[in-house]
Order: structure tokens, then C-alpha cells, then sequence
């Protein structure tokens, strides 16, 4: 029954990787496979077990509490996105993203490098790598025309986005699962990760600022957006907005609460500013009664009506499916023969990071989750977060933040594993020897 129950999973994995070519949106897969592994382990009556970290031993349980226990796990992961995209699409709705153009005043293609690079690697670390990406892309459309060259800024863009997302908790998607599932702490997530993740981006932007292609100066003049509504709150909203998701580290360390309750608190703030600023009542529990009285200009439903829900419902369903995995006892047993066969859990760790470009990390580094049990900021966990975050950069698919650059900007797959792949894997390894040699001196 296991066997069947490890093709399942397979399958489903498959269909989610090759959701382009098979037109079909991951979450389908995802949420269907998540259903029918559980619907398996009912049926069967297959007993469940919950891993014991402190003598990582195997703990019978029943199936109930083992799926409300993994159900409020992910429950956790999954409010804290939803609140950290609401405050992002605020900020978006004040067109406070714009004050970040203000940075850029230079026609060198060299310049320009470094300011998009390290605007990627800052931004991403606070308001995650795919709105990072997002957002700098739409700004290099105004400040770059030539297609080509664009092409090749974008690249960078990528890496240095996944690379500033690996140190901060909020950066990247599996850091913060690694981080509400109590694997690393703030401080010795950026304490471990902060320099390889530097070296990530230095390596191969230094590399790229050699080549041909970023010699001379851009040839387009930068453009001044049109002024939008409420545009001359954008400054405030932004600072404001990113401040909040900032907050949400440091309530968690003064109150010791989960993750999702600091990011409430700061869409609380967020919101209260988004409502005075659009000069609208603080209404939203009453859609329908604005909807009849024509008020539609309320910042807070725009921006809860632009969330990412397939993105919510694809983590609901890749979560549970791996969590089926891990009540059975499957992947705890997989990481005892993986570290029979193979002891230095440093190759593993780097073949998983390099195995992120090529399937999707979300559900790596869940399986992940579920196959070690070592004790908070252990640096393997530390590690993973650096190799599941940096290492998708490799190929345009690896990452949520290659794939969204693909889509913005039409690039081409084997154009980009020709021009920015060698690139990307150089900054991984040297990031990752990094982190090797140093993670001595912070333990």
C-alpha cells in the first residue's frame, strides 16, 4: 500500500512540474493528490505516527489529530501569506512601489547593475523574492528598451531576488515554512545565511559586470510614470507597508506567538493608514452594503481581491500531500537509508539545493522538514534554507521568481540555461562554501 500510495505522490509531482506543458494549473494536481492520499490512508486503516525530535523515533498518533495537527501547521504558513500579500498589494494600490525610481539616476549599463541587484537582495529579504522580481521588472521595462539587454538584467535580477530571500524569514516562501515550523530563529537565520547569501550575489554579478553586454550606457531615457490616484501617499504607504512586515520578526520575539499573529497585527496598522489615506469608512466586514451603496474604492478590498488564491490553495494541497508522507513514517525512513548511503549531509543538502532547479522547493523543503529531526538552528537547516532558496536560480523554472521573470519578460528556457545559468550556479557554490566555512564561527 505504501508503494501505491509513493506512485501517487510521484505522479502528482510530475503533473506539478510539468503544469506548462500540460496546461493544467498546479494546485489541481496538488489539491487532488493531497485528497486521494489521505482518503488512502483512511480507507486502509494505515496507522500514522508523529516523529519524535528529542529521540528521533517514530510516535504512533491517530489519523484525526495527525491531520488537524499538519492542517494548523500549514493553517499557520498559509495566513501569514495571505496577510504579507494584502499589505504588498496596498502598497501596490498607493502605487508606493514608483519611490523606489528615486534610486535610479544613472545611464550606466554597469551602475544600473549593481542598483537592480541590490535593490533585488534588499527588497526580496522584505517583501519577498517573487514581489521583489515583480516589481523591478515592471521598473526596468520604463528604464531599459533594448529587449537583449533587459533580457540579460533580468537574469540578475533572479538571482540576486532568491538569494536576498534565503537569510530573511519573510524573503522566501520555504525559509518562512522553516521558520514557523520552528526549525531556524530570526537572528541565526541571518547570523548563518546573511554572508554565503552576499557571496551568492556579489559572485556572479561581479562576473557579469565584466561582460560585453553591460559596457557603455543605456541608450533610452527614463521615463516619469503618470500620476496615479492617492500617488502622493506612495512614499508613506511604502515605508509604512514594509515596516510592518519587518515587525512581524521582532513581535515574535517579544511575545513568542506565531509568526501570522505579528502579520495580522501589522495589516491591522497598514490597513488603518490605507483606509484614512483613501478618506473611505474602516468597513471591511461590510462588502455587500458597500457594494450597494457604491463605494468600491476601498483600499482593503482591492487588495484582498487581487490576492494569489490558486498560489494559497497549490501550498494547502503540496503541504498535506507531503504531511501524508511524513504521518506514515515514509520519509523518515527515506532520510535514515539517505544517511546510511550517504553520511555528509552537506552533499545532500547541496543536491537538494541543485534538485530545487529542477522541481519545485516548495515541496522539497516540506519533505525535507519531514525527513530530518534535528533541533532548532541545527545549521542543516540553516543550509537547506540556503540551498532550496539560491539553488532554483539555476534554471528559469527552479524558482517562483524565474518563473514570473519568464512570463513578464518572455525568456527563453534554453536562453537562459545558455546566458545566466553558469552564473547562477557559480554564485551557488561559492555561496554554499561559504556557508561551509563559516557556520564554525556562528555556532
Amino acid at each position: 500500500m505504501e508503494t501505491i500510495i509513493v506512485a501517487i505522490f510521484i505522479l502528482g509531482y510530475i503533473a506539478i512540474t510539468l503544469e506548462h506543458n500540460l496546461k493544467v494549473d498546479k494546485l489541481i494536481p496538488a489539491l487532488a493528490m493531497m485528497a486521494i492520499l489521505w482518503a488512502i490512508i483512511a480507507l486502509a486503516h494505515l496507522p500514522v505516527f508523529e516523529v519524535d525530535t528529542s529521540i528521533k523515533k517514530l510516535v504512533p498518533s491517530h489519523i484525526d489529530e495527525m491531520l488537524l495537527h499538519h492542517l494548523g501547521k500549514t493553517a499557520e504558513i498559509l495566513v501569514f501569506l495571505l496577510g504579507a500579500m494584502t499589505i504588498v498589494e496596498i502598497i501596490d494600490y498607493f502605487n508606493g512601489f514608483s519611490t523606489i525610481k528615486s534610486f535610479i539616476k544613472t545611464k550606466s549599463k554597469k551602475r544600473l547593475l549593481f542598483i537592480f541587484s541590490a535593490l533585488a537582495f534588499i527588497l526580496s529579504a522584505i517583501i519577498d523574492n517573487l514581489t521583489a522580481t515583480i516589481v523591478l521588472i515592471t521598473i526596468l521595462q520604463k528604464v531599459i528598451k533594448d529587449k537583449n539587454t533587459r533580457l540579460w538584467f533580468t537574469g540578475l535580477i533572479v538571482i540576486s531576488a532568491n538569494a536576498g530571500g534565503a537569510w530573511s524569514p519573510i524573503g522566501d516562501v520555504t525559509t518562512t515554512m522553516l521558520w514557523i515550523g520552528n526549525k531556524v530563529s530570526t537572528i541565526k537565520l541571518i547570523s548563518y545565511l546573511l554572508i554565503p547569501s552576499l557571496v551568492c550575489v556579489i559572485v556572479p554579478v561581479f562576473i557579469a559586470s565584466k561582460l560585453k553586454v553591460f559596457k557603455g550606457d543605456i541608450s533610452s531615457k527614463i521615463k516619469e510614470d503618470v500620476v496615479e490616484k492617492n500617488h502622493k501617499h506612495g512614499a508613506t504607504m511604502l515605508y509604512l507597508g514594509l515596516s510592518g512586515i519587518v515587525f512581524v520578526p521582532i513581535f515574535k520575539t517579544i511575545t513568542h506567538l506565531p509568526p501570522y499573529v505579528g502579520m495580522m497585527f501589522s495589516l491591522a496598522l497598514v490597513s488603518t493608514f490605507a483606509e484614512i489615506f483613501s478618506h473611505t469608512k474602516i468597513s471591511i466586514s461590510s462588502v455587500n452594503e458597500e457594494s450597494k451603496s457604491g463605494a468600491h474604492n476601498s483600499p482593503i478590498h482591492s487588495s484582498l481581491s487581487k490576492i494569489e488564491l490558486p498560489s494559497i490553495l497549490f501550498f494547502l494541497g503540496i503541504l498535506l500531500a507531503v504531511a501524508a508522507l511524513e504521518s506514515l513514517g515514509i520519509l523518515f525512513e527515506f532520510a535514515e537509508s539517505l544517511n546510511q548511503k550517504i553520511p555528509n549531509t552537506d552533499i545532500v543538502i547541496i543536491m537538494l539545493g541543485i534538485g530545487s532547479a529542477i522541481i519545485d522547493n516548495v515541496p522539497l523543503v516540506a519533505a525535507s522538514m519531514g525527513m530530518f529531526s534535528e533541533q532548532l538552528d541545527d545549521p542543516l537547516w540553516h543550509f537547506l534554507a540556503f540551498s532550496a532558496g539560491t539553488g532554483g536560480s539555476m534554471l528559469i523554472i527552479g524558482s517562483a521568481a524565474g518563473v514570473v521573470a519568464m512570463g513578464m519578460e518572455k525568456i527563453d528556457f534554453f536562453w537562459y540555461l545558455k546566458k545566466i545559468s553558469w552564473l547562477a550556479f557559480i554564485g551557488f557554490i561559492f555561496g554554499s562554501f561559504t556557508f561551509i566555512l563559516l557556520r564554525g564561527f556562528v555556532a
